[in-house]
């Protein structure tokens, strides 16, 4: 499928843009490839951009005393960006990794606030985007009070289950709050129950 075609596609969930405004606005995008283990956005850098993800995955991450806290994953078809920086223009908390090799759709914050500023769609857009985001941290964190490490592993595995079978026991324990032998124990008796 045409990549802008696929951006399109999954910006219409939030709100459908008129041709000649799709026009105006994609002619900004920047595409980039990124190879296992290079950084869309490190820890202390100022995030610039929003990334749509066409192909591969990344993880997000902070460090503090010299440990890892995964904080989020994300898959093809997902935007994601280091939303705090790219907010605030203060140094990112988080690092976002790629952890598969990932080919991306680049969408420069000032081009985005352009595009915001030009009318109504470009608003909504940005506002239901917003929402969007605040719903999924509400989920994680709920998931993280209330939900055993088998129920967060089993929504994450419905998410994406292939790339999950391939993202590292240390980060993917990280991300559920567990010790890496508790996850390898969780796997074990989620291979046998599906």
């Amino acid at each position: 499928m045409d990549p802008l075609l696929q951006l399109r596609q999954a910006i219409a969930r939030f709100s459908e843009i008129p041709d000649e405004e799709w026009t105006a606005f994609s002619e900004k995008l920047l595409f980039q490839h990124y190879k296992k283990g290079e950084f869309l956005c490190r820890e202390g850098q100022t995030e610039n951009f929003i990334f749509f993800l066409l192909k591969g995955a990344t993880r997000n991450y902070f460090t503090k005393d010299g440990k890892e806290f995964t904080v989020d994953f994300h898959f093809e078809g997902d935007m994601l960006t280091a939303y705090y920086s790219f907010l605030t223009r203060r140094p990112s908390p988080v690092a976002l990794e790629v952890i598969e090799d990932v080919e991306a759709i680049l969408i420069p914050r000032e081009h985005l606030l352009a595009f915001y500023a030009q009318g109504k769609t470009g608003e909504r857009i940005g506002r239901l985007i917003a929402e969007m985001q605040y719903v999924r941290r509400l989920d994680r964190e709920m998931e993280l009070l209330s939900d055993t490490a088998e129920e967060r592993y089993a929504k994450l595995i419905k998410r994406n289950p292939q790339l999950v079978q391939s993202i590292s026991v240390k980060h993917l324990s990280s991300y559920l709050g567990i010790q890496p032998e508790s996850l390898s124990r969780i796997r074990k008796q989620y291979g046998k129950g599906n």
